[in-house]
Formats: structure tokens, sequence, C-alpha cells
């Protein structure tokens, strides 16, 4: 099995009303076959993304994120200590080893898992598979510094200016513990719900899928009964937009931009290997929603 840096992202999933609708969705919007007895979403057979029923109707539909740990206990008392909370304590799942879910100081939720003995992405960055994931807060600093205490992370503050954005633009990109900042080593990145956006949106993770084309998805996810929150927007990392599925769970997608020529095939995506996966995306796409989204 793939064995990850510690704090870094290791597996998503999303816990639906109807998992048979979900099923049908994200098959054909990624291409996904489903293991039965998992409630995985595999990729040519390569695992990707969990889906799971939802069992308590009081609970948002969303994608969870869940940062790799060899030791949940641990980094819940790091939470608590850093300002965060525990939503959920560590509690073991058999073969799949312990989860848990914490809190950040903005109340974005995200979740920690032990690894167990057959667990965690076969696959990133492939059309179909995770890519990145951003932190949405009203509270920047404090947030940056839990991230950094609890996990290690190093954080970079993007160039407004590199971005295309206005001065004042806030962003941060994070990179693993024990790496050097930088595109090449970053995994995802903080943005911050300025007032422009309703008072009522909370902090929040949004995860990323990786598409071969932003317009295409979006196409395919109204057919299929969802609807586009941000529009496809042109990033120098690639286009970019923000999806709910048929179910109301919030979504990006990203198509990276292909080089020309022979440049290509060294573009293409490999699969993870056994050796230590720090889940590095090529770039950051660096979120365009510096306004609200079409549907706040």
């Amino acid at each position: 099995m793939a064995v990850y840096t510690e704090g870094t992202p290791c597996w998503v999933d999303a816990q639906l009303p109807d998992l048979e609708a979900g099923k049908r969705f994200y098959g054909e919007l990624f291409g996904w076959t489903f293991d039965e007895d998992r409630d995985e979403a595999l990729l040519d057979g390569r695992r990707v993304a969990g889906l799971l029923p939802k069992r308590d109707g009081r609970m948002p539909t969303t994608w969870t994120v869940y940062l790799a740990t060899k030791d949940a206990g641990t980094v819940a008392a790091r939470v608590k200590a850093a300002g965060g909370q525990m939503v959920m304590e560590p509690y073991p799942v058999g073969p799949f080893g312990v989860l848990a879910l914490a809190a950040d100081p903005g109340g974005a939720v995200l979740g920690l898992r032990q690894s167990g003995e057959d667990d965690g992405f076969e696959v990133i960055n492939e059309p179909g598979s995770f890519c990145w994931m951003e932190v949405y807060t009203r509270r920047p600093g404090p947030v940056d510094t839990f991230y950094a205490s609890v996990f290690g992370w190093l954080g970079r503050q993007a160039d407004p200016a590199e971005e295309g954005k206005e001065p004042g633009f806030d962003y941060r990109v994070w990179s693993p513990p024990g790496s050097r900042t930088g595109d090449d080593t970053a995994f995802g990145g903080r943005a911050v719900i300025t007032d422009a956006f309703p008072a009522e949106m909370p902090g929040h993770v949004l995860v990323y899928f990786a598409v071969r084309d932003c317009d295409e998805a979006c196409a395919t996810t109204v057919r299929l009964g969802g609807r586009i929150a941000e529009p496809p927007a042109d990033t120098p990392y690639g286009r970019i937009a923000v999806l709910h599925d048929n179910q109301g769970a919030r979504f990006a997608v990203l198509a990276e931009p292909v080089p020309a020529g022979p440049l290509a095939a060294a573009a293409e995506p490999a699969a993870l290997s056994t050796d230590t996966v720090p889940l590095a995306v090529p770039a950051p796409p660096v979120s365009t929603l510096s306004e609200p989204p079409a549907d706040a």
C-alpha cells in the first residue's frame, strides 16, 4: 500500500442520502466503478474515493478530505491545543485503520486517517481522481497558525501580480513538512471568505478532482441533475469550476493545460507507487473565488 507523508491528503469520501443515485452521477462524470463490499469508487480498478450512505440526516451532504497520520489520538490532542475542536474522536474502522473528524479555528471540517492494512488513494492527479484541496476561512491568521502547528504544513503566500489578482489578494499555498515550499510540492491552499460572500457561509474545505475538459464536466454535471456554483474560469494552472452533484455535495474540477509537442508525453500522470507519497500536484490552481459563487 502507499505510505503517505504525515498531514497530507490520503483519502476523500462523500456521504450521500441516495447512494445509488450518487454512483450513477459520479460513474458517468468521472468514469468510476464501485466496490460494493467497501463503499469505494474505483478508477480503472484503483481506489480513488469513498461513497457511503448518509446515516444521519442532520449532517451536511459534503465531500470530506482525510489527512494521513500515524497516530490519530496524538493529532486530536494537538487539534484541541491549537484552537480547533474534535467533531468526532478517533474510532477504529477495522482494516481501514482509525478515523476522526476535526474542525479548524474557522470551522472547516476535515478528517484524520490513521492508515490500516489496505486503504487510501491508489491514484491521484489523473482525470477522475483527487488533485487539490482548499480551506476557505474568515480567520486566515489563526487558521494558518493552526495547520502549521498541528500538521507542520509549510506556507507560501501567493503573489497577487503573478496570479493576475488585485493587490491584497490573500491566498496561501501549502506544502508538506520536510519539503521546500513551491508549486512542485504543494498539495493545497487557503482562501479567504471575504465580506463579499454571504454572512452565513461557513468555513469549509473544497475538494478538487482532475478532469480532461472542464467545460464538458460542467455540461455533464447539469445533464445529470447537478448544478454549477462557479462557472469555468481560466487560471495560470488550468481551467477550474465549482459544482454541486445531484444531491448538493459541493466539489471543484480542474483541467490542467496540456503541453504541446514532445512535452505532452512527459505530462502524463503516473500511478502511485508503494513509496512515501507527498501528494504534490504539478501546480496549485489558486481559486478564482474572489467574488461570491453564482448560487450564493
